[in-house]
């Protein structure tokens, strides 16, 4: 079902962002940085002790002073609600304040685990200050810097005990995971509910966590398809809106429980920010993709206004050119079972498996054509490639120096790949391990 989300909750200036980026990058970085797209590292994975785990940095409120503990607690509400485990970050250094306790209050009536932090605790004085926060009555009091990163290593074992159970291995289902995901009010429900109403053959509502949430199951064809919650769809309380964080959490179970994720964006907004920080999550999560321009019918599009879009698509998403696109209309059905059947393709091209022969042939080949740039003067030499079994589509290289391969001859072995088999709509990741001669 996907991995467990961590969500750091806290008022501003505790140091969320400082600790979301010391969990997500400590561990040599398990999340790399997607060159050409700028966007809110919110979202992050972390690995320790062979467990990998979700983080969510749920900060960004800028609020006046009167309004903040308010905009606390919903923050705590909404990551309750949605994350496997919360870390409840305080600040060692500004000591115990009433929101503190509001915050507390509302944590300790929840059956989620709880993780208390104390940051800032750069010294013994810290550390002995960060005791008062033993009246919050959450437990133990896990007190670090993340800017320095004292403590961290004790606080992701914290972290990891109390992760969720790994579940044991299935037996491989046929069934197809596809989310709906998009900002807020791009017609996501509308988008579900043609989809089942269509195919008129709705099999079961059924829960897709322990968190409650409804998926929905219907058949395509020969294909039984589960639709994934996400933002909105389908559920019963409602996270008040005004802050879009709120609603990332959702998206982030919903792609980390999916094979491919249908993106919508709305056509008379044109594309936003937030559309391209989303595509970007689920390239993290190694989902497929495939881009929904809703509500067509609602704005001109003659041939102009559609290439014009195409241009714009194609500008804003360019680091994921291998996205497919489609125009829809949630409201009248246009092209909606279309984007359906191009998700359930997406879902089979990410199962081939390509022979080992046919990927060596293809090294020799590209290293022909083009040599791997010399490291300080050091020729790279690769040895050998395969293709790992995983879900999403990942190719091994073996390297004598897998430090020296630059990120552009990565890219290239990708594009290399792209191009002589059928990997459109979907990410694929490129490992280097070493080799010896």
């Amino acid at each position: 079902m996907g991995r467990a989300v961590v969500a750091i909750v806290g008022r501003p200036n505790v140091g969320k962002s400082t600790l979301f980026n010391r969990l997500v990058g400590e561990r040599r970085a398990i999340v790399e940085d997607l060159p050409g797209t700028t966007r809110d590292r919110l979202y992050g994975t972390a690995e320790w002790n062979s467990r990998e785990f979700s983080v969510v940095d749920t900060g960004g409120l800028d609020l006046p002073k009167g309004e903040m503990a308010t905009a606390v607690r919903r923050q705590a509400e909404a990551a309750i609600e949605e994350a496997d485990i919360v870390l409840f970050l305080v600040d060692a250094q500004s000591g115990l304040i009433p929101v503190d306790h509001e915050v507390a209050d509302r944590l300790r009536r929840t059956r989620k685990p709880i993780v208390l932090v104390a940051n800032k605790a750069d010294s013994w004085r810290g550390e002995a200050q960060a005791g008062e926060f033993y009246a919050l009555g959450l437990g133990e009091v896990h007190a670090i810097s993340a800017l320095a990163g004292h403590g961290t290593g004790d606080l992701l074992d914290a972290i990891v005990r109390v992760l969720p159970l790994e579940p044991e291995t299935e037996p491989e289902s046929k069934e197809a995971r596809i989310a709906i995901v998009g900002r807020p009010n791009v017609g996501k429900s509308s988008f579900l509910n043609a989809l089942a109403g269509e195919e008129r053959a709705v099999v079961s509502e059924e829960p897709g966590t322990t968190r409650d949430t409804l998926d929905t199951t219907i058949v395509h064809g020969d294909r039984t398809v589960r639709l994934v919650d996400t933002a909105g769809i389908r559920r019963r309380g409602r996270i008040e809106q005004g802050i879009e964080q709120y609603a990332l959490l959702r998206t982030v179970h919903a792609l980390e429980r999916a094979d491919v994720a249908i993106l919508l964006i709305d056509a008379a907004q044109g594309i936003a920010a937030q559309d391209t920080h989303i595509a970007g999550y689920a390239i993290e999560a190694g989902v497929g993709v495939v881009l929904a321009v809703n509500k067509w019918d609602a704005v001109e599009h003659g041939e102009e206004e559609t290439a014009q879009m195409r241009a714009l698509i194609a500008r804003e998403f360019h680091f994921a050119s291998w996205m497919g696109h489609r125009f829809v209309s949630a409201k009248t059905g246009r092209n909606v079972v279309a984007t359906l059947e191009d998700a359930l393709r997406i879902v089979d091209v990410r199962t081939q498996r390509i022979a080992t022969s046919d990927l060596h042939r293809l090294l020799i080949e590209a290293i022909a054509a083009h040599p791997p740039p010399s490291d300080r003067g050091r020729q790279v030499r690769f040895r050998h490639v395969t293709q790992a079994r995983a879900a999403t589509p990942t190719f091994v290289f073996f390297v004598d120096r897998p430090e020296g391969v630059h990120f552009s001859y990565r890219r290239y072995l990708e594009n290399q790949i792209r191009q002589r088999f059928e990997f459109d709509g979907t990410p694929i990741r490129i490992e280097l391990r070493g080799s010896r001669d």
